[in-house]
Formats: structure tokens, C-alpha cells, sequence
């Protein structure tokens, strides 16, 4: 069995937006809604100012309140620990949506809940995700935490990297990687 997970590295994400496009296009996603984004943060005072830039999605959690607050089961785990919604059963009532603490799902215009997949479709057929396969940096990796000798284990295992809302206790499997070496947070 397999456990997937995302690295975002924040050191070479341009937010150039290829990877919205590419899930978009990929997933069928109506105009004006997103199963993933870009993130930019400036902070500081010009002329000293830091700048992340990083691509944002569902971070299918080991441990997801969508899953556990939803009254149909329509969200729910399937192998490898993707959360998905299946779109026949989901009622539209938003528990999901107001559970999730990385806003990472929306109401897709025909009533129910959306969000980002990890490409399934495309998993099963032993590719990667349309984000990680047009990324244009490659700062995005995607594999097996449970393989040992995937690209996912050998980059998180080189690298810094913080998880966002980790104190939520959801257990997120997106890793944002932030510096090239040292004590991993």
C-alpha cells in the first residue's frame, strides 16, 4: 500500500501559475474556481524584503476533518491516502468546506464539493500529478512515503521543510521545502 505525498520547494517556485492551468485543464475545473493556487508573500520593509512564493492544494491529510465531518461519505480516503469527494453522494452542505484549515475546497457549480485529487486517474496509471508533470522549475515532487527509495523520501529527507497548520493535528502530507540543508521542522 501506499501513502502519496507533494513537496513544494520555495526556493525555486516562480508562481508562475502552470500548475493551476494544468489542473484545470487536466481536471475539467469550471472558470472561476481552483483545486490548487499560488501563493506569494512579501514581508518586510523595502529595501529588505523576503519573498515565498509557493503552490497551494488540498494537503490530504492522515488525519482530515472533511473526511470525518462529512454526514454522507462522500469525502473519504481512498489508497494510498488520497482524499477525494465523490460528487453522487456529496449534498453540497459545506461541513467539508468549513472543516478544511487550508481552504482547499470550493462548491463546484453543480452543487458539490471539489478539491484537488493528487490526479488520481493519472496516479493509478504510475504517472504524476498534471502540477508536477508541467511544472516548469520542478519544484514540485510527488511519490510514496512508505517507498523508501521514492524521489519524495530522498528530497524530504535533504531539505528543510515546514508543513502548514500542523498544529491543526490533520497530519498534512504536502511538505513545503525551505532551506537546501539542516534540522527539518
Amino acid at each position: 500500500m501506499a501513502r502519496y505525498a507533494m513537496s513544494i520547494d520555495m526556493e525555486k517556485c516562480v508562481a508562475c501559475n502552470a500548475c493551476v492551468i494544468a489542473c484545470k485543464n487536466e481536471n475539467n475545473v469550471p472558470d472561476g474556481h481552483a483545486r490548487e493556487w499560488t501563493v506569494q508573500i512579501v514581508e518586510g520593509v523595502f529595501p529588505n524584503l523576503t519573498m515565498e512564493n509557493y503552490s497551494e492544494r488540498c494537503h490530504h491529510c492522515s488525519n482530515p476533518p472533511c473526511v470525518y465531518t462529512c454526514p454522507t461519505g462522500a469525502s473519504h480516503i481512498i489508497e494510498g491516502g488520497i482524499v477525494k469527494v465523490t460528487p453522487e453522494v456529496c449534498i453540497g452542505c459545506k461541513a467539508c468546506v468549513i472543516s478544511c484549515p487550508y481552504d482547499a475546497r470550493y462548491v463546484h457549480p453543480d452543487g458539490y464539493v471539489d478539491k484537488c485529487t493528487f490526479c488520481d486517474h493519472k496516479v493509478k496509471e504510475g504517472k504524476d500529478p498534471a502540477c508536477v508533470e508541467i511544472c516548469p522549475t520542478g519544484c514540485l515532487t510527488f511519490g510514496d512515503l512508505d517507498d523508501k527509495k521514492s524521489e519524495i523520501n530522498k528530497v524530504i529527507s535533504k531539505r528543510n521543510y515546514k508543513k502548514i497548520n500542523a498544529g491543526a493535528g490533520t497530519q498534512p502530507n504536502l511538505f513545503f521545502l525551505t532551506g537546501k540543508n539542516g534540522k527539518k521542522r
